[in-house]
């Protein structure tokens, strides 16, 4: 399958307009709401098995099946594109250039959950994808879609909101914190924001990317989505990479593809032919080997080897590189952007920092066992999933990369 389901228009140079996307179907379910109920678009995205395309990949249905069911007046919806993991483009693409598909994605999620209002988080420096989201909301008032009875008593209106520079403003609780006026960090749970989310109400909050596949399985249907991809990673994902590649940007592949081929086929391999030691599927996430590098980009295949696709923002670990570099910065990364609310996920952050300054420098010890001491102490302690997330890489990297660890003391240990 290579037909694309949201990057239509590549190389995309502008927004796509609204009535370019209606030649492609867009918003037609919107023309005929009195004929589908909100419980039989909550059946078809259970039947299109859709997954959260923000790294937790959590099935949409669930999420939008605890809003729908909670009882409550006011509902909401938070379209999150609260992109700030380096490597990771695709959220801002999206909306930039398709901002139309993520439009059409949140009404679809209002209709079926209750929800009136729905929000679209992006990061304030994001210029270009605001002002793209800017003028998709004129569009789609203009024309009658937003702020206006659609059928069935439904109306929806979009509001954008931009979100602090900082990583942990990203996850879901720190979301709702930030649309409330707060500094965006991430909220103990339960309660569940499909339970009692923005403003106290039931709010259901999805990657940009999962509600724009929401809008094509509108288009096409639950069975269409499922043929594609695996059985139990439908669809396709966005990927992102970087100037490891000949060719760098953001492509979309099925599920089931390997990294081999999305290096290949989509990046036009790799920089000066150079072999791939690693690839990291995403900042949060375990490497993977070499040797691994045919494994099917699937939630389960994936799982078997401790790791998962995330959200899809790759980094190569290329012969010549230096890898106590990338690690240590990968380290440095996640302790400066905790948020220090949590003292496991400061003292987790901080002493694998310290242990990796240590292991450059040339101190000899058990640093594998020191690192995963700490992060057995700390796991689940924290009120989001960072301290996961920055162990995960770290901890990969002193299997895959021992080689290269006991070399940084042994090259120091050596007189000169």
């Amino acid at each position: 399958m290579n037909t694309p389901l949201l990057l239509t228009r590549e190389p995309a140079t502008e927004a796509q307009s609204l009535a370019d996307y209606r030649k492609e179907g867009g918003y037609a379910g919107f023309s005929s709401l009195d004929q589908v109920s909100p419980a039989q678009i909550l059946e078809e995205l259970e039947a299109s098995k859709l997954r959260g395309r923000g790294g937790a990949a959590f099935p949409a249905a669930r999420k939008w099946k605890l809003a729908q069911q909670a009882e409550a007046t006011v509902k909401y919806t938070v379209a999150n594109g609260g992109e700030h993991e380096p490597g990771s483009h695709k959220d801002r693409h999206l909306v930039q250039y398709y901002p139309h598909r993520v439009l059409e994605g949140m009404l679809w999620c209002g209709y079926a959950t209750g929800a009136k209002v729905g929000y679209l988080y992006l990061i304030e420096d994001m210029a270009a994808p605001i002002a793209a989201a800017e003028r998709a909301i004129e569009e789609a008032t203009e024309a009658g879609l937003l702020c206006t009875a659609l059928g069935n008593g439904f109306e929806f209106e979009i509001k954008i909101h931009r979100a602090p520079t900082t990583y942990v403003a990203g996850e879901e609780t720190a979301a709702l914190d930030s649309i409330e006026g707060g500094p965006g960090k991430p909220r103990e749970k339960p309660p569940y924001p499909g339970e009692a989310g923005l403003f106290g109400q039931p709010t259901t909050v999805n990657n940009v990317e999962t509600l724009a596949h929401v809008a094509w399985i509108r288009h096409h249907g639950a069975p269409a989505f499922a043929a594609i991809g695996t059985e139990e990673s439908t669809g396709t994902m966005l990927f992102t990479l970087g100037k490891e590649v000949n060719r760098p940007g953001v492509y979309e592949m099925p599920f089931g593809t390997t990294y081999r081929q999305l290096l290949e086929d989509c990046g036009g391999g790799v920089r000066g032919e150079k072999a791939v030691r690693a690839v990291l599927p995403a900042l949060s996430c375990r490497f993977l080997s070499a040797d691994q590098l045919d494994t099917p980009i699937a939630y389960e295949t994936m799982k078997s080897l401790g790791t998962s696709p995330g959200c899809g923002g790759v980094h190569v670990i290329v012969e010549g590189q230096d890898v106590m570099e990338k690690v240590a910065s990968i380290a440095d990364f996640f302790m400066k952007e905790q948020c220090g609310q949590c003292p496991p996920c400061r003292m987790e952050t901080n002493q694998f920092a310290h242990i990796l300054k240590g292991v450059r420098d040339g101190k000899r010890g058990d640093f594998s066992g020191q690192l995963e001491k700490i992060a057995r102490f700390t796991a689940g302690k924290g009120r989001c999933s960072l301290i996961e997330m920055a162990a995960a890489p770290v901890l990969s990297a002193a299997e895959v990369f021992r080689s290269d660890f006991e070399a940084c003391a042994t090259e120091a240990a050596e007189p000169e």
